[in-house]
């Protein structure tokens, strides 16, 4: 439970900091977007913190505590959560797109993120979440 307590507060907090604590060295990240896993810390963390700057504009409700930060769409509607891994369910809309998806997270006995999976739907969805990560990835 540490492990999504710390996910929250860092999607919430948008600190890339919080990501160097989650994060387990070897992590593995399965984007929407991209075909290959990406392997380690570093890109895991930078596509985590410009998913976030990409969400930015929109509000963060966490699941839990029906918690809000600010006035957008982006919420979590469900978790499901298992001794070392879990199913966060989210939505949000993105340029007038309705975007659904899960984060499935997998987590190690330090409670660092050993596995990050997002899934989205519809295609729409990720066809606007790609334009606008590659838009910033190439910005950065």
């Amino acid at each position: 439970m540490k492990a999504v307590e710390n996910w929250h507060r860092a999607m919430r907090s948008r600190d890339s900091e919080i990501w160097d604590e989650l994060l387990d060295e070897h992590v593995v990240f399965h984007s929407p977007v991209v075909f290959t896993p990406q392997k380690g810390k570093k890109i895991t963390k930078i596509y985590l913190t410009t998913a976030a700057q990409v969400f930015e504009t929109v509000e963060y409700t966490a699941y839990a505590t029906n918690d809000t930060e600010s006035e957008s769409k982006f919420r979590y509607v469900n978790e499901i959560i298992g001794k070392d891994s879990a199913i966060l369910e989210f939505e949000t809309e993105l340029d007038g797109t309705y975007i659904n998806g899960v984060d499935l997270i997998k987590w190690n006995g330090r409670n660092k993120l050993t596995e990050v999976k997002v899934l989205v739907r519809p295609l729409q969805a990720v066809n606007v979440l790609h334009q606008k990560m590659q838009a910033m990835l190439e910005s950065s």
